[in-house]
């Protein structure tokens, strides 16, 4: 309750304290690459029950058709403005209207696709068990998953086999000793690093 209770006030101040920075981002974007300036994507969030995540589209219209991990920092399917909204996490943004409308936390495990949870273990559903978020333990460690994976000679089965494991067992370490300290730390860390 207190969890909901912190994402809903935090949320509600972080978008309108941002909506200078969302008018920006949407001009930019308006004469960069046009409409639309958002990306609906279906991923698994509590319970295993999908919903739609909400973020500023950073690639060509239909780039998602060609595969789901974007690979290397100058991926060919990212937009030049994109590239930049990536970088600084800025595309994420829309994502606090997910934590106010109660389909994401703040902090929580990042929310997958379909195509990967279908791939977890019986242990690895753990991590179904709370509802997803914005940043976590795994956001932070793999902040610069994109680079790993380009250096990869198949990025999907290096994302499979290494990556992810290692990411739901950062979930898992979460899940275990949650708390609302636990989440100032990551958010304020989260912060720093995209600063920094």
């Amino acid at each position: 309750m207190l969890k909901r209770l912190f994402d809903i006030i935090v949320s509600f101040v972080g978008i309108f304290l941002l909506i200078p920075v969302f008018v920006i981002i949407g001009i930019l974007m308006v004469f960069s690459c046009g409409f639309p300036l958002l990306y609906f994507q279906n991923r698994v969030g509590l319970n295993n029950k999908d919903f739609k995540l909400f973020k500023f589209r950073t690639m060509h219209l239909n780039a998602d058709k060609k595969g789901l991990l974007t690979v290397g920092g100058r991926d060919s399917r990212v937009t030049a403005i994109g590239y930049y909204l990536r970088k600084y996490k800025l595309d994420e943004l829309p994502q606090l209207f997910n934590v106010l409308f109660g389909t994401m936390s703040l902090v929580g495990p990042r929310p997958e696709v379909r195509k990967y949870v279908d791939l977890y273990s019986k242990d690895q559903r753990l991590v179904l068990t709370v509802k997803p978020g914005i940043t976590d333990y795994a956001s932070l460690e793999y902040i610069n998953e994109n680079e790993l994976l380009a250096q990869s000679l198949n990025p999907e089965q290096t994302y499979i086999e290494e990556i992810m494991p290692a990411k739901l067992k950062l979930n898992e370490k979460y899940i275990k000793q949650q708390s609302i300290f636990i989440d100032l730390k990551i958010i304020f860390k989260t912060i720093f690093k995209i600063i920094k």
